[in-house]
């Protein structure tokens, strides 16, 4: 296997490692505390605010892996023996009663005196209630210990752990009718720049419709955060400061938009002047002018406000930033190796984020790489990481980061 190769040299740009350290590092400061406790059908989503311990253990009693019969073992002697009771999940057995068997089903509990559950297949019924054994058993065959999977004063999900549906279901396995989970992180989120209108207005000169919000409000409900939809905000200076500083009961104000160096830029001016400039300039593409900052000690994210550059820079810095404010650990994607299925004949000095898809084994991109096309993430269904000064030959292994990892 070809190494993916090693970060090149990025100039006066913060490379992408540095700057997602120091957004966790704030992120850790800053972490939420509040939680509130939630029935378990609404914790979707959402990140454990206490250590979930097992109050009981689970299974709570040895149960039968298989439709067949219990027996104890010393009582074979390779006759067939009497069944003495039936036992079906949800039923109390009797002890089992010396040189016989019972007739049990999966899931139901093992008597006691019973060390070995045979499977029917290895069983003939006979007349007279009795069955004979075909195969050699062992102690302990096709039964499920008691506290196999969890015992009392165990540990199953620490503080942190986001929850979804395996995690619910856990829970629910341990008799858990609600938990404790940190409050929903409140995010406002707004677009800047006069050429933007929204969907559904007829399109004036120099318009466009503004997509960015709804793909970042849709984004952030599906990782369970609270959104303010704050708007568009208009090219002006004053109004700008103004709206922001309306936003003050919110963990983040989420930008995109006016946030590099250009006259008209004033979200990234008021923030110089108000408040204080943390991150600027990435050594990202699609994305380089992502800031971070605070206005009157509010954290700001300013995304770029192409769409591609929009989604690669949300996706891999606000989106750990965010979930570590609310207590998550592990926040970066999964990546994995796979070989380039095209031709990367320019290095770059920036680590670059194509929009690409896996086709027979393969990572091959989306034609159009503009930051300007989000139609190349609709195609795509993952991110091929190009690390900086790195060129390409079809075979080569890039990195794969898949949409499904950052999308929730």
């Amino acid at each position: 296997m070809k190494p993916v190769g090693k970060p090149g040299k990025t100039g006066s740009l913060m490379a992408v490692e540095v700057a997602l350290a120091r957004l966790l590092e704030m992120a850790d400061a800053s972490k939420i505390r509040e939680h509130e406790r939630l029935p378990l059908a609404q914790v979707q989503g959402r990140v454990l605010a206490a250590d979930l311990v097992s109050t009981l253990d689970l299974p709570p009693w040895p149960n039968s892996a298989m439709d067949g019969y219990a027996l104890r073992l010393a009582d074979w002697t390779g006759e067939p023996l009497v069944v003495s009771q039936k036992i079906f999940a949800g039923q109390a057995p009797e002890p089992l009663k010396p040189g016989t068997c019972a007739r049990i089903f999966t899931g139901a509990p093992v008597p006691a005196g019973a060390d070995c559950v045979e499977m029917q297949e290895n069983a003939e019924a006979q007349a007279n209630e009795r069955v004979r054994f075909t195969e050699t058993m062992t102690p302990g065959k096709n039964i499920r210990p008691q506290g196999q999977e969890a015992t009392v004063g165990e540990l199953i999900l620490p503080v942190g752990t986001r929850l979804g549906s395996i995690e619910q279901g856990l829970a629910a396995s341990l008799g858990c009718a609600e938990l404790d989970v940190i409050r929903k992180a409140r995010v406002a989120v707004l677009s800047t720049g006069d050429e933007l209108i929204e969907p559904g207005q007829a399109l004036g000169p120099g318009q466009i419709y503004n997509s960015n919000r709804v793909l970042l409000c849709s984004w952030l409900q599906r990782l369970g955060c609270e959104v303010i939809d704050a708007g568009i905000l208009p090219d002006d200076l004053a109004t700008t400061r103004a709206r922001l500083g309306e936003l003050k009961d919110v963990d983040l104000i989420l930008s995109t938009g006016g946030v590099s160096v250009g006259e008209a830029d004033f979200l990234g001016i008021a923030l110089r002047e108000e408040g204080e400039l943390t991150l600027w300039k990435l050594a990202i593409k699609p994305g380089k002018p992502l800031t971070f900052g605070h206005f009157r000690g509010v954290p700001v994210i300013g995304l770029p406000g192409n769409p591609a550059s929009t989604l690669v820079t949300f996706a891999l810095l606000a989106r750990p930033y965010l979930l570590r404010r609310q207590g998550v650990k592990e926040v970066e994607p999964l990546k994995f190796q796979v070989p380039a299925g095209f031709v990367w004949p320019k290095a770059g000095n920036r680590r670059e984020y194509l929009r690409g898809r896996l086709e027979n084994g393969r990572a091959i991109i989306y034609r159009n790489q503009s930051s300007g096309v989000l139609r190349s993430a609709a195609w795509a269904d993952g991110l091929v990481e190009v690390l900086e000064d790195r060129t390409l030959i079809e075979g080569d292994w890039v990195s794969f980061i898949p949409l499904s990892e950052v999308l929730s």
